[in-house]
């Protein structure tokens, strides 16, 4: 059923109010971005027909097994930690969250937004559309005040970040995504207005808001990770992060810093490079190719440079194995891969679970789109520990303080959120 709204967003906040008194949702939302890749405004995904919960093992088998039976819509995510499954490396750090390793389900509901209209795919969506239409928007609870820590002091960032850079010199690796947590035991927070508002805060074209019963994402990445469409696979790294200035004159000169900058444009086709390498696991030979390099977007907080590189997806790889051969996405890792993931597992503090993993869909004609973990808070409730994570690449030419300032931007939106916009977090230790 096609219904047409007089007011797309107050329909839309209903519709997600809705979704969350569910056990199971999961809500995409564009901010209406224009995206000449994006097939919807906003997707909602509501309650469990059928469900896999995989962990790292044989997770990716899993899922392959699921869609094979289930090849109409799906949505879910995939945590960082699958690499372990993928490639031959461990994690042993500390993880409070305790996502599975990836989950999927398929829903009962199904709401499709474009523009000023809404499909809705159920057995009765004439119910569900009058059982949203009476909902009563609850008022915003004031602000979430949690105790915020984090798990590294600046000095302790800034002598990581050297050490780090004595593995680059020597050859290990030429580039890294070094993360730090930042967390909160005994965190008491409603998860639906805190997403609502960092939505307004930081609105971004792949946000997110997923309920997996007691556990909660509430993301507001800029970022795609990968998609298919037809038989094209893009993928948009994004590597170069400025801040917004104050003016449009102070914003053109930090556009053009961020154009002529050596370090970033440096770690942005480095990264092309480990994408472009990542995607002929899946290509037809010889179609692999950057469609934009270096192309400056401006967000709420932020200016980020991002490159596309596509290609056309060889007949005998499936959707799942395609993602599978990508995964974890470059932009997150560093290159040469294997070695910058193993590393940063001997540099970070905590699992990053979630964050840096991917959370999208597969739709019944067999494409997918599927975004970057990242500004994304994480929550669990039965265990009221809080988590969001921020990191930026580290390069030969990288400053650990300037490194340290970029994960505090990239973390602005959250710690505002979360009523901590005046102050830096404290250490934990």
């Amino acid at each position: 059923m096609i219904q047409y709204l007089s007011s797309p967003a107050e329909f839309k906040r209903k519709a997600l109010q809705w979704a969350s008194g569910f056990d199971v949702c999961c809500y995409l939302d564009s901010n209406d971005f224009d995206d000449s890749y994006g097939k919807f405004d906003t997707l909602v995904a509501i309650g469990v027909k059928a469900e896999v919960a995989a962990e790292t093992g044989s997770a990716f088998e899993q899922l392959q097994s699921f869609r094979d039976q289930h090849p109409g819509w799906m949505t879910g995510f995939f945590t960082y930690d699958l690499k372990n499954e993928i490639e031959d490396l461990n994690s042993e750090n500390q993880d409070s969250l305790e996502f599975p390793g990836l989950y999927f389900f398929v829903p009962q509901y199904l709401l499709i937004f474009q523009k000023n209209k809404v499909e809705i795919i159920a057995d009765d969506p004439a119910g569900i559309f009058k059982s949203i239409a009476g909902q009563v928007l609850s008022r915003e609870s004031g602000e979430a005040m949690v105790d915020i820590r984090s798990r590294l002091s600046k000095a302790g960032y800034i002598e990581a970040v050297e050490k780090i850079q004595g593995h680059i010199n020597r050859g290990d690796i030429y580039v890294t995504n070094f993360c730090q947590e930042f967390f909160a035991n005994n965190a008491v927070i409603d998860p639906l207005s805190v997403f609502v508002k960092l939505n307004e805060v930081s609105p971004n074209p792949f946000s997110a808001f997923f309920k997996l019963r007691d556990q909660y994402v509430l993301c507001a990445t800029p970022e795609r990770f990968l998609a298919k469409r037809g038989d094209k696979l893009i993928s948009q790294p994004i590597k170069g992060t400025a801040k917004r200035g104050a003016t449009v004159e102070e914003d053109e000169a930090l556009i053009n810093e961020l154009r002529n900058h050596t370090k970033e444009l440096q770690e942005n086709v480095m990264i092309v490079d480990l994408v472009r390498n990542d995607l002929t696991l899946s290509a037809k030979p010889g179609t692999v190719k950057t469609e934009e390099l270096y192309g400056i977007y401006s967000f709420a907080h932020v200016h980020q440079m991002i490159s596309t590189v596509v290609c056309e997806l060889a007949e005998d790889i499936s959707a799942v194995q395609a993602i599978k051969n990508s995964f974890p996405m470059g932009s997150m890792t560093g290159a040469p891969k294997i070695n910058a993931m193993r590393l940063m597992e001997q540099y970070e503090q905590s699992r990053r679970g979630v964050y840096s993993g991917a959370i999208g869909y597969f739709n019944p004609d067999g494409d997918f789109d599927f975004n970057v973990v990242i500004r994304t808070l994480l929550y669990n409730e039965t265990n009221k520990y809080l988590s969001f994570h921020a990191g930026s690449a580290i390069t030969y030419h990288a400053d650990a303080k300037k490194e340290y300032e970029e994960c505090l931007l990239k973390a602005q939106a959250i710690l505002q959120v979360l009523g901590h916009s005046q102050s830096s977090p404290q250490s934990a230790h």
